[in-house]
């Protein structure tokens, strides 16, 4: 009788179903959680997270949560997902990048919206499915990288317009005016 040996890594990772170098599904939840509901106000019950504790910084604190909302939205592609969920999750993104650069609005608007536990819930729904898992295709790169593209081409206006709006903002109090 031949001992088994373990199987190593790069062998594991090609017979899984979610493609090396991804977070697992937890994770990917943990993620999203930290992002959106993390922390509680007692007594109201309402739970925020660190996007809108970083859209309090103007432009950088929306451009860092952008990015973690990109890395939810690449890691659904990798697994597979369908163009179609692709672009419900763009559209959450989308949502949150536009209304989420209205200083102090946006950030409001955060800890109602929660679109990274949205993003995850509809990356989830698509795993609990057999039938919705499909080979990637070269075009779903591509799709991806037109989703990516314009989203960070509405974040690039809405960080250019917050800055215009801050910079306006601050020549009108100004007592030099």
């Amino acid at each position: 009788m031949t001992p088994t040996r373990p199987l190593e890594p790069e062998l594991i990772d090609k017979r899984s179903a979610v493609p090396a170098g991804t977070l697992d599904l937890e994770q990917l939840k943990l993620l999203a959680r930290l992002m959106d509901s993390a922390f509680e106000i007692p007594g109201l019950r309402l739970r925020f997270g660190l996007d809108a504790i970083l859209g309090l910084l103007p432009g950088i604190g929306d451009l860092a949560s952008s990015f973690v909302s990109l890395y939810i939205l690449q890691e659904a592609q990798r697994r597979g997902v369908s163009r179609v969920t692709l672009t419900r999750m763009s559209f959450n993104t989308l949502v949150d990048l536009l209304v989420g650069s209205i200083p102090l609005l946006g950030d409001a608007f955060d800890v109602v919206w929660k679109s990274n536990q949205k993003n995850v819930a509809l990356l989830i729904q698509h795993e609990s499915s057999p039938e919705a898992r499909r080979r990637r295709k070269i075009g779903d790169w591509f799709f991806l990288a037109l989703l990516i593209a314009i989203l960070m081409t509405v974040l690039a206006g809405s960080l250019t317009l917050t800055f215009f709006m801050v910079s306006s903002l601050a020549r009108w109090l100004s007592p030099d005016r």
